[in-house]
Formats: structure tokens, sequence, C-alpha cells
């Protein structure tokens, strides 16, 4: 039986995220600059230009890798006066871990499962440490006491 919330033909059900979350959280973490405004956020809050000058691209680029990590809700992002700050929610990043975990534990659990088929003996074939003599000879292997 499978652990609570998995299903094997749909793999991750009952997270906490909706299929639509989901798929903004690995397209937002898809891109490499977003992966690392996400790890910065998550040291500090950070205004969007200081962000911005990290990177080889415009600011308007640097903007909309913020919105796309803000719709996952993966930062959250707030004015003080003219800037925007911006920083890690550490709950949807726990939330994202979790369902992560849970596909590890569906897969790990599938790896187990084939490992122990593998470990299974072939129909018709003997188990190994079966009693009975497996050695095979030739007759070259056999002494000739005949004509001795």
């Amino acid at each position: 039986m499978p652990p609570p919330g998995l299903t094997y033909n749909q793999m991750v059900v009952g997270i906490e995220l909706s299929d639509d979350e989901i798929d903004r959280v690995f397209h937002a973490l898809a891109t490499a600059t977003r992966r690392d405004i996400l790890r910065r956020t998550i040291e500090r809050e950070q205004s969007v230009s200081a962000l911005a000058r990290e990177y080889d691209m415009s600011f308007a680029a640097v903007q909309k890798h913020v919105a796309v990590l803000e719709a996952a809700h993966l930062i959250v992002k707030r004015a003080e006066g003219r800037e925007r700050l911006v920083r890690a929610d550490p709950a949807m990043i726990a939330r994202a871990r979790a369902l992560l975990a849970r596909y590890e534990e569906l897969w790990r659990s599938r790896i187990d499962r084939l490992d122990a088929l593998l470990a299974e003996p072939a129909p018709g074939t003997p188990a190994s440490g079966a009693s009975g003599d497996t050695t095979h000879r030739t007759d070259t292997d056999r002494t000739d006491t005949q004509g001795a």
C-alpha cells in the first residue's frame, strides 16, 4: 500500500501544492539565474536594484526573473519607499522541499521493488544455494580408471 498522499499513476497528491503551483515552482527553479536570486534572498532581503547589479543583464531582465519567482511564491516582494525589496519565502520553500522529498520517497520505493524483483531467480532456474551438485564435468575432467 502506498504511503498517504501518494499514488502511482499521478505520482504525488495531497502535498498542499496544486498542479499549477508545482508547475510554477519547477518553472521558477529551472533557470540558474532564478536559483541564484533565490539563494541570495534566502541569505538576506535585497532590493531588486542590488540584485540587478550582480548579473550581466538588464534591470528589466532581472525584474522578470524576480516576477517568475514571485509568481511561484518562492519570494515575497515589498515596497519600501521607492525600492522594491525581495526575500525568500521559507514556508513555500519548505512546501517545495516536502514535495521533492515525496518524489524521492516514491522513486526510492520503486528502485527497492525493482532490486527485489531482480534478486528473485528466474522461473525455471534453481535458486542459488540449492542443494545438489551443480559442477559440470567433461570427459577430460574424469580420471580414467579403466584399463589400469
